[in-house]
């Protein structure tokens, strides 16, 4: 090679070296962002009065209540067989009927099948409001027109969940293949027979499985809404609760557990037969 080759080489070595070293110093922008960071996590800690030492020199409290739930009492299991069934039927309800009502609106919410757009705006507004309300205020509304029980939860956990589900179902529909709609609009195919033959065929596995998701999230909710008096093993729980009564306490999160993971186990294996 000649010198002017080997000039050339070193030149080239040199400025990538250069741009390397370069990348690998931190930009302004970069250190910004660190330092915004630094303080959100600050003024966090601030707001929340974090204070990681009463922790621990709680932790003899909170084993001195560990020590009186156990052992469980399990005599009381037969009278918290009712309430868990409520609060398994509470989210069945919530979901089922969310679902129902939902999917029209997400038909209506979704840009690229929406009949009109004043349809899409009404649909995207029911379906922000109900979402942005939290299912325990729907609860302390219900239960203030309906009285306790488990219908002021169910009609909470089914409103509520209309936005969740009208949300993710709009999306679904939106991120949808439009070569099969295409095809039965040019043939002269109404509405109903685009979405029968179409719209549905196409989202109806993911529509299945996101109404699977909702159902483990609104089993969860049944619980705390239980709390405001809308039935369930929820109310039971906050009963033992206010009564001290900590055996009692540690058998219903037992059994709060095992519906748990059991609603997620059957969730998971319909998800998989419906992908």
């Amino acid at each position: 090679m000649s010198d002017e080759t080997f000039t050339t080489l070193g030149t080239r070595e040199r400025g990538l070296a250069a741009a390397a070293g370069f990348r690998s110093r931190p930009s302004l922008l970069q250190f910004l962002l660190l330092f915004a960071f630094g303080a959100l996590v600050v003024q966090t800690l601030i707001v929340v009065e974090a204070r990681p030492q009463d922790l621990i020199t709680g932790v003899s409290g909170m084993a001195d209540l560990l020590a009186r739930a156990t052992p469980p009492d399990w005599s009381r299991l037969p009278d918290a067989l009712w309430p868990a069934l409520e609060t398994v039927d509470i989210a069945i309800f919530g979901t089922v009927f969310a679902v129902l009502l939902a999917a029209p609106l997400a038909i209506l919410a979704a840009a690229n099948v929406t009949p009109a757009r004043p349809f899409y705006y009404l649909a995207r507004g029911i379906i922000a409001l109900t979402r942005a309300v939290p299912d325990l205020v729907w609860a302390l509304l219900f239960v203030t027109a309906v009285g306790l029980g488990p219908f002021p939860g169910a009609l909470a956990l089914a409103v509520h969940s209309v936005g969740m589900l009208g949300r993710l179902f709009a999306e679904v529909v939106e991120d949808m293949d439009m070569g099969p709609v295409e095809a039965l609009t040019t043939t002269g195919a109404s509405r109903l027979q685009v979405f029968t033959h179409a719209v549905l065929p196409g989202v109806l596995p993911s529509l299945l499985g996101i109404s699977l998701y909702r159902f483990d999230e609104n089993l969860r909710s049944s619980l705390v809404l239980g709390f405001v008096g809308a039935g369930g093993i929820g109310f039971q729980l906050l009963t033992a609760m206010n009564l001290f009564q900590y055996r009692t306490v540690s058998l219903l999160l037992i059994i709060v557990f095992v519906l748990v993971m059991s609603a997620e186990r059957i969730s998971a294996l319909l998800r998989a037969r419906v992908a």
